[in-house]
């Protein structure tokens, strides 16, 4: 099965508040296995603007240290798990350790 992450990041690395990357890293993964990463700029940032951005290039789960409740609730409405609350690391090892079951996920980093 056919999944597609999106993970916010600055530097190449996780991003810890979600409105505030630099890019998404949207990860493929098939069968357990990564396929493609590729690291895309986001639309001009305004309130519900990414996760219409990501929910129309069909992701299915976002990896992030923290958002808006606005934000949870349109990925939410839109059918799409959101891990919150990780630490900082390269996407594709966030997406490896999904995979394993192994994401250490917390609380918000920035809910406000």
């Amino acid at each position: 099965m056919k999944k597609l992450f999106a993970i916010p990041t600055i530097d190449g690395k996780l991003c810890a508040h979600f409105g505030h990357c630099e890019n998404f890293a949207i990860i493929e993964t098939e069968d357990q296995k990564i396929i493609s990463e590729a690291f895309v700029s986001p639309p001009v940032h305004q309130p519900g603007v990414y996760p219409r951005f990501l929910a129309e290039n069909g992701v299915s789960t976002i990896i992030s240290g923290g958002m808006g409740q606005k934000a949870i609730q349109l990925f939410t409405q839109n059918n799409i798990e959101v891990c919150m609350g990780v630490d900082s690391a390269l996407p594709r090892q966030l997406v490896e350790q999904y995979m394993k079951g192994q994401l250490q996920t917390g609380q918000n980093l920035c809910d406000h």
